[in-house]
This record gives C-alpha cells, sequence and structure tokens, in this order.
C-alpha cells in the first residue's frame, strides 16, 4: 500500500517556490509532485515571465508541478491558464481552500464555500472554454462543514481530475485538530478522486489515515514537510542516512542561493526565518532553536547561530 501512494509538495506561500522545490526535490526523496503556492489575481495583467518566475519551466525541471489559481473572475482565470498553458501546463489548480482573512474576507479560497451557486457559476463559464485540465484544493467549509458536503455532489457532473481537501474549516485557519470524520463523509460523497490534506506529520500518522481511508491513493503534506524534510522519503521507505549533515547541505544551498535572488540581508533572512518556523521542530529543544534565530538581525550572526545548531 505504501509503495503505491502518491505524495504532493502542499503550498506554502513565502517558503515552497521554485528554487525551494528544486533543491528539496534534489536532497530528499519522496514527493512525486507539488502544488506552487497560488498566483495573486491581479487587474489588467499581461502576466509577463517575470510575473510568472515560479512556473517558468526552466525553474521547475525536477519537481513536476500544478499551479494554483486563486481568481473568482472567470475571465481573468481563462486568461490566465491560457498563458500557463502557452508555458507548458497541462492542468491547473483552483484555490478554493486558503483561510486567510485577507483572502477570505474578498469572498476568495475558503471564503466562496459558503456561496456554492457563485462556485457552479464559475466551473459552468471555465471548464467549457479552459485549455487544459482542472482541479480544485478546498476544506470543510468556511463556517460550516455541510458547505462542501452539499457543495461535493454538484460537482461530480464537472471533468475535475481530482479535489484535496484538507478537513479543517476555513475559520479555524490551522488551529484544532483535523475533523476525520467529517472527511470520510466528504470521501463518500464524492465521485471525484479525493486526496487527503492536513496534518500528516509522522509516518505512524500516515499509515493510521492509509487504514481509515483505503480508497485514498494521493496524499498532499506541507508543514509536516517543512517540520521533517525527511518524512516523505521515510513514508515511501527510501534509504536514508547522514540526516544532519543532509539538512545542513541543503540549508547551505538555499542560503546561498535566496541570497543571491533577494535584495538586502532583511529580505534574506526574513526569508530564511519563515522556513525556520517550521524547521526548529527538527532541531530541538524546538523553542530555543527557534527562539534563536527569530534574534538574528544580521547575516553573520544568523551564520554562526545556524552553526552552532547543528553542532549540537
Amino acid at each position: 500500500m505504501t509503495e503505491q501512494a502518491k505524495l504532493i509538495l502542499a503550498p506554502i506561500r513565502g517558503i515552497t517556490d521554485c528554487f525551494f522545490r528544486t533543491l528539496f526535490q534534489q536532497y530528499f526523496p519522496g514527493f512525486d509532485s507539488s502544488l506552487a503556492p497560488f498566483i495573486n489575481p491581479q487587474r489588467h495583467s499581461s502576466f509577463q515571465p517575470k510575473q510568472l518566475k515560479d512556473l517558468l519551466p526552466e525553474h521547475n525541471r525536477l519537481m513536476p508541478v500544478v499551479p494554483q489559481l486563486l481568481h473568482t473572475n472567470a475571465e481573468d482565470f481563462l486568461f490566465l491558464a491560457s498563458r500557463l498553458h502557452e508555458l507548458g501546463y497541462k492542468e491547473v489548480n483552483w484555490n478554493l481552500g486558503c483561510p486567510a482573512p485577507m483572502v477570505t474576507k474578498k469572498h476568495r479560497g475558503s471564503g466562496l464555500l459558503p456561496f456554492p451557486e457563485q462556485i457552479i457559476a464559475f466551473l459552468d463559464h471555465v471548464l467549457p472554454r479552459l485549455p487544459m485540465a482542472m482541479s480544485i484544493k478546498t476544506r470543510l467549509g468556511y463556517e460550516d462543514k455541510n458547505e462542501l458536503l452539499t457543495l461535493l455532489p454538484r460537482l461530480d457532473s464537472y471533468p475535475l481530475t481530482e479535489i484535496i481537501i484538507h478537513p479543517r474549516l476555513g475559520r479555524q485557519l490551522y488551529r484544532g485538530k483535523t475533523d476525520r470524520e467529517a472527511f470520510g463523509i466528504c470521501l463518500a460523497a464524492s465521485e471525484h478522486s479525493i486526496v487527503y490534506n492536513g496534518d500528516i506529520t509522522t509516518v505512524s500518522e500516515f499509515r493510521e489515515l492509509q487504514e481509515q481511508f483505503p480508497k485514498i491513493s494521493k496524499w498532499m503534506i506541507g508543514r509536516g514537510a517543512l517540520a521533517n524534510p525527511f518524512l516523505a522519503g521515510e513514508i515511501k521507505k527510501s534509504d536514508i542516512s547522514e540526516k544532519h549533515h543532509t539538512l545542513l547541505s541543503f540549508h547551505n544551498e538555499l542560503y546561498t542561493c535566496y541570497r543571491e535572488l533577494l535584495s538586502g540581508q532583511a529580505h534574506l533572512l526574513g526569508r530564511m526565518k519563515q522556513l525556520w518556523i517550521y524547521l526548529s521542530a527538527f532541531l530541538p529543544p524546538e523553542k530555543k532553536t527557534w527562539k534563536k534565530i527569530k534574534k538574528c538581525r544580521t547575516e553573520e550572526k544568523y551564520q554562526q547561530v545556524v552553526a552552532d545548531i547543528f553542532k549540537t
């Protein structure tokens, strides 16, 4: 069962960009593909290569990636999808799951789930004109888990490649436990291929989920893979050795990459600290490790702290 499982690297905005995804694939085995962080809707944009740099084919040669769109305007969605199709993409994902308040208050991401008629109207307009396949990433609802449960049977008639479900409500953000019972009810309510996404942080948790949902063959992992970059490889029973050396080499190469790409040490340290919010869990004591990283204000201090952390 484990060998057949397909693992997808989840999109985490501000972290899993194309440079991270490429290096991650080089150093850590296990993931079969990834979903890119969503592209922000922009008015009057032709989406030139600079705006789409995260998805340019030359930046995504190692790990297969599916672009994700946050749009709720059908024509804007189709325009951007056509640009992505020109770049060679065969599939796009529609984000109906983002819980960020700045997104949901605009009725985007999970903020659109309380408005099923808008979702259906959007699909009716987009899918007949879309030059590629489409999947959806979503949650149980925004305010009520019945939001998705009511919507799912209506989606059966649409040619979606899959529906990725994170079993929390949008208003929960990432608080509280995932609702496996509600996920199971949604799984039974849909004829589409369903992907499980949410709080897979250990191999034992993954095995438990496999036992609970034997119909699921694809799994999405995000924060769990940032806290333990070897998790996907452990699930796939890959040969993993010298973890600390591998992780340090990955960190150093990623740091060098961002040092060349980003402007100024504040931007550089800010980007690396976003990763350490999760990665500190791999190098205990977690709170102490994160506190040391968080206090860094210069590159010299940061490099010294990282060296000390990996020595312990």
